[in-house]
C-alpha cells in the first residue's frame, strides 16, 4: 500500500501547463486527450517496442547522440524498423517541442512499436503498416525534497533475468518485470525496489541504475544484468577523469548495507540520493562524494549544452 510520505525517482512538481500538452502521434500533432494509438498496435497488445527518455536543458537534448546509439541498437536487435535515421527523430523532437513552446526542464518520452497487427496475435508479421512513433514531451522538474531526504529501498524477490529470457540492456514495453518489483517494494513499505542479479548480486532498482561508495571508492553492478543507462556510463567517466576511484563489479547486499552512501542514476533525476535499504540507514547523511558527482554532471551537462546552442 503507498503511504503518505513515499516517493518515487520521478517526483516532479506540478505544472499547470501539461494539462495542455501536444503528443506527436506518427507525425500528427495532437492534444493530449486526443493522442491514441489502436488497440491493434503492438506496443498495446504485446509491449513490443522500444524507447528512451530524454531531457531538454536549454533548448538542448542532453546526450543526443547516447541516446540515438542505444536506441537504434535495440531496435535493430529486435529486427525493429525506425523508418527513419537520427536526424529524422531529432526534427520529430524538435517539431514537438516548437509545437509546445518547451525550452528547459522537459522530460520526453520516444516510443516507438511495431505498429498495428492485422489481427489480435503474437507474431511480428502481423504487424504490417509499419512503426508507431509517439513522442510525450511534459515540463518536469524534479522537486528537491529527493536530494535531502532521499529514496528508500527495499529488496525485492523479482530479479533481473538473463539475457537468454530477456535482456535487461532493451529499453523495451515491456517492463512487468520492473512493475512488479515496484509492487513489492511498496508492499514493503518503500519507495522503489532494490532488484539483484540471477546469481544474487546487487544489481539495480526498479527504474534507476544503483551506485554505492565505500570508503572513497565507488561500485556499480558489471552492467551484464541491467540497463546501461546513458547517465549510469557519465557517471563512471566522470569519476575516472576526476580521480574518483569506480569500479563496475560484483557485490552483495552486504556491502551496500555497510555503504557511507548510495545513490541512483537516472535521465530524469540524474543522481539521487538513497536514505535506506531493507531500513537500515545508508551513511551519515552528509553524502560528500554523491554531492560531488553531482556537480561534475551539472558541469558535464551545461559543457555539452554550451557546445550546442
Amino acid at each position: 500500500m503507498t503511504t503518505a510520505d513515499s516517493h518515487t525517482t520521478h517526483d516532479a512538481l506540478e505544472d499547470p501547463r501539461n494539462a495542455d500538452i501536444k503528443i506527436y502521434v506518427n507525425g500528427a500533432l495532437k492534444h493530449r486527450s486526443e493522442a491514441m494509438v489502436s488497440v491493434y498496435d503492438s506496443g498495446f497488445m504485446l509491449g513490443d517496442g522500444m524507447w528512451e527518455g530524454m531531457r531538454l536543458y536549454d533548448g538542448v537534448w542532453a546526450f543526443f547522440e547516447e541516446h540515438m546509439d542505444r536506441f537504434f541498437n535495440s531496435c535493430k536487435a529486435v529486427s525493429l524498423d525506425v523508418g527513419m535515421d537520427a536526424d529524422g527523430i531529432f526534427d520529430a523532437l524538435e517539431k514537438t517541442r516548437a509545437a509546445n513552446g518547451m525550452e528547459t526542464d522537459v522530460h520526453c518520452r520516444l516510443m516507438l512499436t511495431r505498429g498495428v497487427k492485422v489481427r489480435p496475435f503474437q507474431h511480428p508479421s502481423l504487424s504490417r503498416s509499419g512503426p508507431t512513433l509517439v513522442i510525450i514531451m511534459e515540463h518536469s522538474k524534479p522537486v528537491d525534497r529527493l536530494q535531502s531526504a532521499g529514496i528508500r529501498l527495499a529488496t525485492v524477490p523479482q530479479v533481473r533475468g538473463l539475457p537468454m529470457s530477456q535482456d535487461a540492456k532493451y529499453n523495451s514495453h515491456s517492463k512487468l518485470n520492473c512493475v512488479i518489483a515496484c509492487l513489492q517494494a511498496e508492499q514493503a513499505g518503500a519507495d522503489e525496489a532494490l532488484m539483484l542479479d540471477p546469481h544474487g548480486f546487487v544489481n539495480t532498482t526498479n527504474a534507476c541504475n544503483f551506485f554505492i561508495v565505500r570508503r572513497g571508492e565507488v561500485w556499480t553492478s558489471t552492467g551484464d544484468y541491467c540497463m546501461n543507462g546513458v547517465t549510469r556510463q557519465k557517471v563512471i567517466d566522470l569519476c575516472r577523469a576526476d580521480g574518483i576511484p569506480v569500479f563496475e563489479r560484483n557485490y552483495s547486499l552486504y556491502e551496500a548495507y555497510g555503504a557511507d552512501e548510495a545513490f541512483l542514476t537516472g535521465t530524469f533525476g540524474a543522481q539521487t540520493p538513497v536514505a535506506s535499504i531493507d531500513g537500515k540507514p545508508i551513511g551519515d547523511g552528509t553524502r560528500p562524494v554523491t554531492t560531488r558527482i553531482r556537480d561534475l554532471y551539472k558541469a558535464d551537462v551545461a559543457e555539452y549544452v554550451a557546445a550546442r546552442r
